[in-house]
């Protein structure tokens, strides 16, 4: 299992944009195959920024996920909205 967290941040005034954007990612991305779990948080202090916390059967499963129509989709209409680039990072839980 992979768990993969994404920080996105907006430029301020385009917060709630980007979260209107982001909110559109959550159900398909739920829906699809190897994932186990996606949710998507904003921060109480910083409405600006975002995080999604995911969890993918696998790394080719986290890699299929991004070459979705519907990712694809959220990344073009992200883009202007954004105050700096996105930071994904992959964990693997240690037991």
């Amino acid at each position: 299992m992979i768990h993969v967290m994404a920080r996105i941040v907006a430029r301020p005034e385009a917060a709630d944009a980007l979260k209107k954007v982001l909110l559109a990612l959550v159900d398909p991305s739920r829906n699809e195959p190897g994932c186990i779990s996606y949710s998507l948080f904003q921060r109480s202090d910083a409405p600006h920024e975002f995080q999604t916390v995911e969890q993918w059967r696998s790394q080719a499963d986290a890699d299929a996920h991004m070459r979705t129509k519907h990712v694809q989709e959220v990344v073009a209409a992200a883009v202007p909205l954004l105050g700096q680039p996105p930071l994904i990072q992959a964990f693997v839980l240690l037991t």
